[in-house]
């Protein structure tokens, strides 16, 4: 698939290296600088997958309208402070399959803005009428991100929830969750993202304040069997 990165930081540069590894082409777009757009396209292919002739996809710096432009998805990944800044400088997304991974944090990213009785991922698909937005990533620690691709080929893999109302754009989804390394767990409509935005929460208290770490924030373990 072709997939435009809004939003290149930590996340998206994360995520929008693994795409590109798995065989996607992608675009990365909305970084502090070019020179980290740049660096992120030059550094997205593996020379060692090359040499071994596995499949990779191309990956190359442009501008938010560049990356939405032809892309089969985005992956949206900024602040929410600067999600109306990145759409507008992203255009006309119409028709598009937006996987968002940016929760609705305050300023200081000390809480939820949008909480409760709805969810970011429900005001981002109001401000995107014509675009398909799925929630996904946001449980996820960055940290975590490479180690869980290098172990992808593995039985056990970890699972990650997503959430949406479109069909079709939850497929783009899983394909993307699978290819990063996760087996991915349809949790409903889009409004379920009430709840696992705040769960999104924990996991990043978790990962970056807990003794454990990031493991602790995306692995659970079932102690004994349900009757």
């Amino acid at each position: 698939m072709r997939i435009g990165i809004l939003g290149s930081g930590l996340m998206g540069g994360k995520l929008g290296t693994l795409f590109a590894r798995a065989g996607h082409d992608v675009v990365f777009s909305y970084a502090r600088s070019e020179q980290k757009l740049k660096r992120l396209a030059r550094e997205a292919p593996l020379d060692s997958l090359r040499s071994l002739g596995t499949a990779q996809g191309n990956a190359r710096a442009g501008t938010p309208s560049e990356a939405a432009r032809d892309a089969d998805a985005l992956l949206l990944a900024v602040h929410w402070s600067r999600v109306d800044d990145v759409l507008k400088q992203a255009g006309d997304v119409s028709g598009k399959v937006i996987v968002s991974c940016s929760l609705p944090m305050n300023a200081g990213d000390t809480d939820l803005v949008i909480a409760h009785t709805s969810s970011g991922a429900e005001a981002l698909a109001k401000k995107v009428r014509r675009a398909h937005v799925v929630s996904a990533f946001g449980t996820v620690p960055s940290e975590v991100l490479f180690s869980v691709f290098e172990a992808r080929r593995k039985a056990k893999r970890p699972s990650l929830v997503y959430c949406g109302d479109d069909e079709a754009a939850k497929q783009v989804a899983t394909t993307l969750i699978r290819d990063v390394g996760f087996d991915p767990v349809d949790a409903g409509p889009l409004r379920i993202a009430r709840y696992v935005e705040p769960f999104s929460l924990l996991v990043g208290q978790l990962a970056y304040e807990g003794d454990g770490g990031p493991e602790l924030a995306y692995r659970f373990e079932r102690f004994g069997k349900a009757r």
